[in-house]
């Protein structure tokens, strides 16, 4: 199983900002056929190091998540998140 995290910090992080970007994360579920898990949330620390969305997701395999990586649906998610990120983070791992 190949789980990657994605960290975003948005330039607007007011909550209306923050819950769009949310809901476009979270629209990619049921419609990429290689996404396994899909889980979404804020931050609610707000501490000075705090990013403001988590994104986990899984996959069966490395090849599943470069076809994910390609997917039209994520290509729309990429689009939208360029647009609205200051920064982001990211890790990916097998367990």
């Amino acid at each position: 199983m190949i789980t990657h995290i994605v960290l975003f910090k948005l330039k607007d992080n007011s909550p209306e900002a923050v819950e769009r970007t949310v809901q476009v994360l979270r629209d990619m579920e049921g419609k990429i056929d290689e996404l396994r898990h899909l889980e979404v949330g804020t931050d609610i620390l707000h501490s000075e190091r705090s990013y403001d969305i988590g994104l986990v997701t899984k996959f069966d395999s490395m090849a599943a998540l470069q076809a994910y990586q390609v997917h039209p649906v994520h290509k729309k998610v990429i689009e939208h998140v360029t647009s609205v990120r200051e920064a982001s983070v990211s890790v990916d791992y097998e367990s």
